[in-house]
């Protein structure tokens, strides 16, 4: 027995529609590829990779995310180079699967990703069944809050986990459908490590494979890897397992908990269009008043956000040869857009005053929800 979905009532019914409000609102944009879309997606995916592996304890930041979606080597620790570079290989996996006609659902799936993820460290049991006990810990703390079931339970339990994925219910909203995928997986903890980012790709997979959104805005891992909600993903993880195995408890908090995350992610994305929409109009039209090239939009940009500008990251975005790469950026600081930081290899660039400028006229109101959107008397119209 795993956990059962609780039947959705009419206030998750009506968060749902919000939802799927702003996501078809998106869908609209994105079905329309502009300049800015491809760099939009970037961000996202970079933006998931440091959500789900910060909350296992590798810390990043956005921009070394980032860097490592784009192919460009980061200065961090190689453990924490690895498992982003593992995350990110088995996202992409999913993101292929997406729209793939000859998908199937299936423990070898499962196990196959978990082997992308992990492959770094084969002390970890890449793709393996767990064989013995496992614990799930809090972090930064170390704190015991979940202990998981008997390892012999595992294989039948993962076969019932896949054969209730493949169950197709009308009545049961694909955005719930992935959120108990996601718990289940957390509760059964298959496998020896890695047990969090694989239920958070599932999820993500179930939400592309019905085909609610672009994948890569499917995710909610953004919002788990905050600070503040990282605890809260904990404590709802540990209120509805009550710290073991306990299928037969209601996963309704749980539920409600990821429609919080979907909701707030979604009103984040779509400031987020607002946003690089402006920014990439401003841009445009400060590099035809000074009538430069338009691909060094994609330095100007970076800058702009407060990325530090590398040459090979230049490069590799506006597909440039390294002497044309180095003489882009030299003109723009001679147009006095970007500021030279350090000495030849390891020269980086920054915006400038008239840059920001720019990017502070682009930028949108935050819209945070109240802690509960469920204990709140709100009108979620957005």
């Amino acid at each position: 027995m795993i956990f059962r979905t609780p039947k959705v009532d009419d206030m998750e019914r009506r968060v749902i529609a919000q939802i799927m409000e702003l996501r078809n609102r998106l869908k609209y944009i994105l079905q329309n590829p502009t300049k800015w879309t491809g760099v939009l997606r970037r961000n996202q995916m970079a933006k998931a990779i440091q959500g789900s592996n910060t909350i296992e304890g590798y810390q990043v930041t956005y921009e070394e995310a980032v860097a490592i979606v784009v192919g460009e080597k980061i200065d961090t620790n190689t453990e924490t180079r690895l498992a982003l570079e593992g995350y990110q290989r088995a996202m992409k996996y999913v993101l292929r699967l997406s729209d793939d006609p000859h998908y199937s659902c299936n423990e070898a799936l499962i196990r196959s990703l978990h082997y992308m993820m992990l492959e770094y460290d084969m002390e970890k049991h890449p793709g393996q069944w767990r064989t013995g006990p496992i614990y799930v810990r809090r972090e930064p703390s170390g704190e015991r809050v979940f202990e998981g079931p008997d390892a012999g339970l595992v294989p039948e339990l993962m076969r019932e986990y896949v054969e209730d994925m493949k169950q197709s219910d009308d009545q049961v909203p694909v955005i719930v459908k992935a959120a108990m995928a996601h718990l289940n997986l957390v509760m059964i903890h298959p496998f020896s490590d890695g047990n969090g980012r694989m239920g958070r790709a599932i999820q993500t997979l179930v939400l592309t494979r019905d085909g609610i959104l672009d994948p890569v805005f499917s995710s909610i891992e953004e919002y788990l890897g905050s600070r503040n909600n990282t605890e809260a993903y904990y404590a709802v993880l540990a209120q509805v397992g009550q710290g073991s195995w306990h299928p037969e408890n209601d996963a309704r908090t749980w539920i409600r908990f990821c429609l919080q995350a979907h909701l707030q992610q979604a009103i984040t994305i779509d400031r987020r269009v607002k946003e690089i929409a402006r920014l990439f109009s401003d841009l445009e039209a400060e590099i035809s008043r000074r009538s430069l090239m338009p691909r060094m939009i994609n330095a100007l940009y970076d800058a702009a956000v407060t990325f530090r500008v590398r040459s090979e990251r230049y490069r590799i975005s506006a597909d440039v040869s390294p002497q044309v790469a180095a003489r882009d950026l030299h003109i723009l600081v001679k147009e006095g857009l970007l500021l030279p930081k350090g000495e030849k290899r390891g020269r980086t660039y920054i915006a400038s005053k008239a840059l920001l400028e720019i990017r502070e006229a682009s930028r949108e109101p935050r819209k945070p929800l109240p802690p509960d959107i469920f204990n709140e008397q709100l009108n979620l119209s957005i």
